[in-house]
């Protein structure tokens, strides 16, 4: 098993606008080491979010390389991008997304289901995460009958239920209240070590960036250390 599960090199992005071409990224270098958490803490507009499509494989890079477990990856076709980031990749959003016509459970069995395993090892490993995550007794629950804080940690099971090796984080509890953004975040640091993920999370919270193993920026479109 690849102990860098995820590396960019030299990854440059840009994107067409009415006065030209405006260059996001600019030979963005990151190493990701299994079980390594990392904060990705820049102003709007600097591509946080660019940063962590490419990583994710949702974009191609112009230039440069992405690489998930020693594969380069992030110039593969579409179907093969899908492949990766089917299995070894989690996605957590500030919103939840959690489809609302299907119960707690049912959205973390989705996905496993999505990726060849059978529903009644589906349902097993959701309500495994679920009671991980304080969570038994909710598992019959649609979204709309739980509260935000149990809707984010429902999304984040999710993001770990097919056993990724890369975990990214887009402000993952940023519609949170302080409290619950709290007791979730620690929930989501204990899983994330306990199963030797590598995360990127990118926040706005300098306390949370703080709970994690290093913090970074973006500084003209290179990724640097945060000082």
């Amino acid at each position: 098993m690849n102990d860098v599960p995820l590396r960019l090199a030299a990854v440059e992005r840009r994107y067409k606008s009415g006065s030209g071409v405006l260059p996001v990224l600019r030979g963005a270098e990151l190493t990701l080491a299994a079980g390594e958490i990392v904060a990705l803490v820049a102003p709007s507009g600097t591509g946080k979010s660019t940063l962590l499509h490419l990583a994710g494989l949702l974009e191609k890079p112009d230039a440069g390389e992405v690489f998930v477990e020693g594969r380069a990856a992030g110039s593969l076709s579409d179907d093969a991008r899908t492949a990766i980031r089917r299995t070894t990749i989690g996605f957590v959003y500030q919103f939840h997304h959690l489809l609302p016509e299907f119960t707690a459970e049912e959205n973390i069995a989705l996905p496993q289901m999505a990726a060849g395993v059978s529903r009644k090892a589906a349902n097993a490993r959701a309500r495994e995460l679920l009671a991980a995550f304080g969570l038994t007794g909710r598992e019959d629950h649609p979204p709309g009958k739980l509260s935000g804080g149990e809707q984010q940690r429902v999304a984040i099971a999710r993001a770990l239920a097919n056993r990724p090796r890369i975990l990214l984080a887009d402000e993952p509890t940023g519609n949170l209240d302080v409290g619950t953004s709290d007791r979730v975040f620690g929930e989501l640091l204990e899983q994330v070590r306990g199963q030797g993920v590598a995360a990127l999370v990118a926040t706005h919270n300098p306390e949370l960036a703080r709970r994690m193993d290093r913090i970074v920026t973006l500084d003209e479109g290179r990724v640097v250390a945060a000082s």
